[in-house]
């Protein structure tokens, strides 16, 4: 029962080309946006579509799936985990990211698209 305690599951659409970081370490990460969307209908009965954005991070050979199959409007699945951090901006002000924290990265659609 411990592995679905923080245990994220998305299929989406990824916003922008990665970004992808070398660290001294040798390790790669991979940043990008994915959105995810949810139709209902109205109370008029018209479709709707409520579209969430999420933040997501890949490290390691996971970060490598992404650099090299993954672009934007790419349709993907992703398997991970929430992971909250903090950070101070240059004015001093105290902020909170939520990101996910993808394990596995599973590539949708057709192999034409990147």
């Amino acid at each position: 029962m411990s592995s679905i305690k923080n245990h994220v599951q998305l299929i989406g659409n990824v916003g922008q080309d990665p970004t992808i970081t070398n660290l001294e370490s040798g390790k790669k990460v991979a940043r990008f946006s994915v959105a995810t969307n949810e139709n209902y209908k109205d109370s008029k009965g018209e479709k709707q579509t409520d579209t969430n954005w999420h933040t997501v991070v890949a490290w390691g050979k996971t970060a490598e799936i992404v650099e090299n199959y993954v672009g934007k409007g790419k349709e993907i699945g992703i398997v991970g985990k929430l992971k909250t951090r903090t950070y101070t901006t240059d004015d001093g002000n105290q902020r909170y990211v939520t990101e996910v924290v993808a394990d596995e990265i599973l590539l949708l659609g057709s192999k034409d698209d990147k």
